[in-house]
């Protein structure tokens, strides 16, 4: 193949408007394309008299790959010269939207290595890698085209409720202690759920003061918020989303019910043994079984917890514990929400009459929650689930990273990955189709 014939190839597959590939080559398995730009008249921005060429500059960009190889334009650029002797202007560069002035990165480069980063969650240091750049330079570039698509106030649109909740973004070391942020998860009709803003904190105030800032009309058109047994969150709600249903998260109702069964099965080992649980023991064999619902478990499965309660529990507090929190779960489990809201409803007062301290306190905190506890029956079954399957891909980033030292490259990571609803092309099956070059 000729040298015009794989320049106009290489044209064709590049596709730069405005741009002419003079040559292409490959050079230590890059892919190098010699372009310059069409414009061959240009006139002095100050006097409008017509330029003439005065030199030529090099300007090496990095692309974005072409057929899965590392590419870079040779932009030969031009510099103009004004023929006005009385002209201050003398020469300039030319200028094109392709790249700004002493970057390393073309404009789709930066989109592209934008997407790597925060839809497909890949680390800044893999993505300059890849392109053989710096560090910052792909940062920049990330700075620079995600931070207008995460500040759209058009992101937070279409939202009909909220979650909430919290994770550790910086662990303690010997400078520092542990820090932590707050993650706004929206919930929306019948699609994904999507991260709406990370806050550095975790109190009430701090979720008080990111719903003040937002208009009233956006507020009014939250009608649940979903919110793990946390006081300070339900306080935030309380004053700045007085018309939205509050609906405590039914995992975390669940999981303190599991966790009055352990505390009961411990202290039932503390009074039998005068020790706590090892191998062998009767309750602590089962400790796991007894954390499980019952119709999940197999008849030998309930065969030993049978004979393991009979042995261990002489008093029969374990098994009230037990009871007690499979009848929790018995309640979200119903089919009929009507019939699964009697049931918590009653179940509130009779934890409150059982003689067993850790069920006891267990009803009075239910009792504290109740209208939010309720709540979930209530909305069709509304919980912090959607939050918590964000909060794993939070996880997933903050891990990538190896740690993060400024909490503003963090949020924008967060945003980029959860937050955004980037667009996708999904191709047609290969076999599903025929060439258009193919009679």
């Amino acid at each position: 193949m000729g040298a015009d014939a794989t320049s106009c190839c290489a044209e064709t597959i590049v596709d730069l408007p405005g741009f002419v590939v003079l040559a292409a080559g490959e050079y230590g398995g890059e892919l190098e394309l010699l372009v310059e730009t069409t414009a061959t008249e240009v006139d002095c921005s100050q006097c409008g008299t017509g330029a003439v060429v005065h030199d030529r500059r090099e300007h090496l960009l990095r692309d974005v790959p072409v057929a899965g190889r590392a590419t870079v334009l040779v932009w030969w650029k031009r510099i103009w010269r004004c023929p006005n002797p009385a002209c201050a202007m003398r020469t300039w560069t030319e200028r094109s939207p392709l790249a700004r002035p002493r970057q390393s990165l073309t404009a789709r480069a930066k989109a592209w290595v934008t997407r790597r980063v925060g839809a497909d969650g890949e680390t800044v240091s893999s993505v300059a890698r890849s392109l053989g750049v710096g560090w910052w330079s792909v940062m920049r570039a990330v700075v620079e085209v995600g931070r207008p698509m995460v500040d759209d106030p058009a992101r937070l649109a279409d939202v009909s409720g909220l979650g909430v909740d919290e994770h550790a973004w910086q662990r303690a070391n010997a400078v520092r202690a542990t820090q932590y942020a707050t993650g706004v998860v929206g919930l929306r009709a019948n699609r994904p759920a999507r991260l709406l803003e990370v806050v550095p904190g975790r109190s009430g105030r701090v979720y008080g003061d990111w719903l003040a800032q937002r208009p009233d009309c956006w507020r009014e058109q939250i009608t649940v918020a979903a919110l793990d047994p946390f006081r300070g969150y339900l306080n935030a709600l309380r004053e700045h989303l007085p018309g939205a249903t509050h609906v405590l998260d039914a995992f975390h109702v669940t999981a303190l019910g599991m966790k009055v069964v352990d505390e009961v099965r411990r202290r039932v080992q503390q009074d039998t043994l005068h020790r706590r649980g090892h191998k062998g023991d009767p309750l602590y064999e089962v400790r796991r079984l007894l954390r499980r619902r019952a119709d999940r478990l197999s008849p030998g499965a309930i065969a030993r917890l049978d004979t393991a309660l009979a042995a261990g529990d002489p008093t029969g507090e374990v098994t009230v514990a037990w009871w007690a929190a499979q009848q929790l779960c018995l309640a979200y489990a119903k089919t009929d929400l009507a019939s699964g809201r009697a049931h918590a409803a009653k179940l509130i007062d009779d934890f409150l009459d059982c003689p067993i301290p850790e069920v006891s306190r267990l009803g009075r905190t239910l009792a504290m929650w109740r209208k939010e506890f309720l709540a979930y029956f209530d909305t069709g079954r509304a919980s912090n689930g959607p939050t918590e399957a964000v909060n794993l891909l939070v996880e997933k980033i903050r891990r990538i990273g190896h740690g993060y030292r400024r909490f503003d490259h963090y949020r924008l990571r967060l945003l980029l990955h959860c937050g955004i609803d980037w667009p996708t092309l999904i191709p047609p099956r290969i076999r599903r189709r025929q060439p258009r070059f193919v009679a």
